[in-house]
């Protein structure tokens, strides 16, 4: 598993994320992100605010439950792909905010 700066970094790049966006994302100077992603000891309420930033989630997990919790992130593709709108049959869903009327009528196309 990636350190916790690795993991910052790697999802501030996911989201398209320059160092300097974090200032208008979560009103944090690039060069103290850039100090918390290189090798920053954050308090915990800089990092709840910097992986809300990030659209991420903070969690503790019990070390008896640690290997089951890996595993499942490990085998998250099925989750991954239909937050990402990707639907059974091969065909992308949108979402309800894109089709508000989806299925109104309970057509199935």
């Amino acid at each position: 598993m990636s350190s916790l700066h690795e993991q910052l970094k790697k999802q501030r790049k996911a989201l398209g994320l320059k160092q300097e966006d974090m200032e208008l994302l979560i009103g944090m100077a690039r060069q103290q992100y850039q100090r918390l992603e290189s090798k920053g000891n954050p308090r915990l309420d800089t990092l709840e605010l910097v992986a809300k930033g990030l659209k991420m989630e903070l969690m503790l997990i019990p070390q008896a439950q640690l290997r089951a919790v890996r595993e499942l992130l490990e085998n998250s593709t099925v989750a991954a792909s239909e937050n990402s709108g990707v639907i059974e049959k091969g065909a992308i869903k949108k979402s309800l905010s894109d089709d508000p009327w989806q299925d109104l009528l309970g057509d199935d196309e």
